[in-house]
């Protein structure tokens, strides 16, 4: 199983952002995931369509098969933050870090095997449901009545 790669650096987009999307396409084949990411409502859908794009088509020429993808490993990782800032009353300001990712998608082929299920036997017998009573607890009586 050849593993094919494709990396994208400093995209000016939060990790904690790109990671929202990149959890949503895990599970799914590349394919899947690249007919799905542009509907997708999040801004950080765009790139990561970019690199998964481009990491298929590193696979198209590698000699893999399209259909035969599955995502080995995508990766979003912190990149350099610009610090910038917003001038606030006497003579103060408040820092604002704008945060760069790296974006890091890898597909491998991997075979698909098919497996049947082995069909359950038709003449199930029934049994009936089990009820459970309980019993009330005793209470305990205490007595309210005070010695005179």
């Amino acid at each position: 199983m050849n593993t094919f790669t494709a990396t994208q650096k400093f995209v000016r987009m939060t990790p904690r952002k790109m990671r929202l999307v990149a959890d949503s396409v895990r599970k799914m084949k590349p394919s899947d995931a690249v007919e799905i990411l542009p509907y997708s409502a999040k801004f950080a859908a765009e790139p990561l369509l970019k690199v998964i794009k481009t990491a298929i088509a590193n696979a198209r020429q590698g000699g893999a098969d399209e259909s035969k993808l599955v995502f080995h490993e995508i990766q979003i990782s912190q990149g350099p933050a610009l610090k910038r800032g917003i001038p606030v009353s006497r003579g103060q300001w408040h820092p604002i870090k704008k945060r760069m990712s790296h974006i890091r998608v890898s597909v491998i082929e991997k075979e698909v095997v098919v497996v049947k299920k082995a069909r359950r036997d038709a003449k199930a017998v029934a049994t009936e449901p089990v009820v459970a009573v309980e019993k009330p607890k005793a209470v305990k009586k205490v007595s309210t009545k005070t010695k005179k």
